[in-house]
């Protein structure tokens, strides 16, 4: 499965949240998926990109780990 999150170059994001955020769905994602490739990268907007995965399921892992940033990320 393959799953790309391009995030707003526009956002505001501290030093090191892009790497952060991607090991943290990347854990997430692993505990459901075998063998998902993950890409974060900055673009003009965001989107979420998935093939061969269950979309509603995933979306809701990326925004529940991106909600609980003040738990992970520091």
């Amino acid at each position: 499965m393959k799953v790309e999150l391009p995030i707003d170059y526009t956002k505001k994001l501290s030093g090191g949240a892009l790497p952060a955020l991607k090991v943290e769905i990347s854990n997430r994602l692993s505990k459901q998926f075998n063998n998902c490739q993950l890409t974060i990268n900055r673009a003009s907007n965001d989107d979420l990109t998935i093939v061969g995965g269950d979309k509603k399921e995933i979306e809701y892992i990326v925004q529940e780990t991106w909600e609980s940033a003040d738990e992970w990320f520091y």
